[in-house]
């Protein structure tokens, strides 16, 4: 099983995509795509994502994009261990979960979004930097009323991580990039450490990967 992704040492989304691959045992090669610098707009990755967008799963040459519906294929070809539940009610309320951060919170604080409130709206760093705060708290808070509404476990649905697991813990990273404190959202903050000190969950970290590596070693 060959299994390439094109990715960003910084992009949440490609640490979802990431995270999924390394539970499910699944080894691959990350091919990086520098969308700050704009690589992502290039001809030849055009060719690859039409969208523009990381990240980007090549598997035995298929080509698939977007973080949810890439675990979720995942979740198709190497069905154990699960990320998503068996039971359709608990199924749903984990792709809930991860819908909090990857269709309402995160797309409002990408580069694209922020390149835009600059060139359209005249916005300046700290008006940008509030915006991303704004949006990221949403998205805590919000995590914060859903998950303490239930029943105390290690994890979001259960004894083991899964797709939940995955966005919440990468909506924490958002957080770190803001420097905004999980003080006020101690359920989170306690999902988040265990994610976090889990192999899959922590070599996943974009602070752990080359690129950001490269990037402090100038």
């Amino acid at each position: 099983m060959s299994i390439q992704i094109y990715g960003f040492w910084r992009s949440i989304a490609s640490f979802r995509v990431r995270v999924a691959l390394k539970l499910k045992g699944l080894s691959f090669e990350e091919i990086p795509v520098d969308i700050l610098a704009g690589e992502q707009f290039r001809p030849g990755y055009e060719a690859v994502n039409a969208e523009r967008v990381v990240p980007t799963l090549l598997h035995d040459g298929h080509t698939l994009f977007q973080s949810l519906a890439i675990i979720e294929y995942l979740e198709d070809i190497r069905p154990e261990p699960r990320l998503l539940p068996l039971d359709p009610k608990d199924r749903a309320y984990a792709r809930s979960l991860a819908l909090v951060t990857v269709a309402d919170a995160h797309p409002l604080i990408t580069p694209r979004i922020r390149n835009h409130l600059v060139a359209t709206f005249g916005a300046d760093a700290t008006a940008v930097e509030n915006w991303g705060r704004h949006w990221t708290m949403e998205g805590l808070a919000t995590y914060e009323r859903l998950l303490e509404r239930r029943a105390p476990q290690p994890f979001a649905l259960g004894a083991e991580p899964g797709l939940a697991d995955i966005c919440v813990a990468g909506h924490t990273i958002a957080a770190q990039y803001l420097k905004l404190e999980l003080t006020g959202f101690p359920v989170v903050a306690r999902l988040s450490e265990r994610c976090f000190a889990l192999p899959a969950f922590l070599s996943s970290h974009p602070f752990e990967q080359p690129g950001y590596k490269a990037t402090q070693a100038r």
